[in-house]
């Protein structure tokens, strides 16, 4: 059976997930920290365009949000320039439709993409398959520490977007993070809002670069990173 989140609402729509004691995004702007930290911390805006295909994975589905900007950025390119995307996401909690449209609503500019994401919308436990305008999203219901040695996909992004790593440290902890490590390709790449000492040094075991640079807002620091070729050897 799917379990759902326990959520509280603030005048802004943002939500507030009880279980972690934190809200979805950032209350400066979730479309602006998702853009920065998560596309341009992975520098997508470069690295979708191309014929081949592209493999990003998410800790933390929430919203939806990630995904849209996103499948946003990808259809803003020529047909003819754009990756073939797969967009691999883990959810212990999936909201369910009504919240995902009441999250969502505060950008218009998305409703297109977020209609067409409610209109499939039907998560369960396991691994959900759907594709829209032709990104296949693979949407993966459970406990990403379960689920993730089951992936055969090489990842060439990560967005690390689980709540807040002290009220949620079990999508930070050392052994995901060395089941990243394993699962990205050469030369993949991370970006994730927190800074938090220990995560960095838990990426940095995993094989990733790890760079601290300015955060979204008026956050000070969050980390992007790169898996150099040396760590096959």
């Amino acid at each position: 059976m799917t379990e759902y989140p326990k959520l509280e609402w603030d005048d802004a729509n943002v939500p507030f997930a009880s279980q972690f004691g934190d809200t979805y995004y950032s209350k400066a702007g979730g479309l602006g920290e998702a853009r920065y930290v998560f596309l341009q911390g992975n520098r997508l805006p470069d690295r979708l365009k191309g014929t081949g295909s592209f493999h990003i994975a998410e800790l933390g589905f929430g919203t939806g949000l990630n995904f849209l900007v996103t499948l946003e950025l990808l259809l803003s390119l020529p047909e003819a320039e754009r990756a073939k995307l797969t967009y691999v996401s883990f959810e212990l909690y999936p909201m369910e439709v009504a919240e995902i449209e009441k999250a969502l609503s505060q950008w218009p500019e998305l409703k297109s993409l977020t209609d067409k994401l409610l209109a499939v919308w039907n998560p369960q436990p396991g691994w959900n398959p759907i594709t829209i305008d032709g990104v296949r999203l693979l949407l993966g219901v459970g406990d990403a520490r379960e689920m993730l040695p089951t992936l055969s996909i090489p990842i060439d992004a990560w967005f690390l977007d689980g709540f807040n790593p002290a009220r949620n440290p079990e999508l930070w902890e050392r052994e995901l993070m060395l089941a990243i490590g394993e699962k990205t390709t050469v030369g993949g790449t991370f970006g994730t809002y927190t800074a938090a000492g220990w995560v960095r040094r838990n990426l940095q075991t995993a094989g990733f670069d790890v760079e601290r640079i300015k955060g979204y807002g008026t956050k000070r620091q969050m980390m992007v990173g790169q898996k150099p070729a040396a760590t096959l050897a």
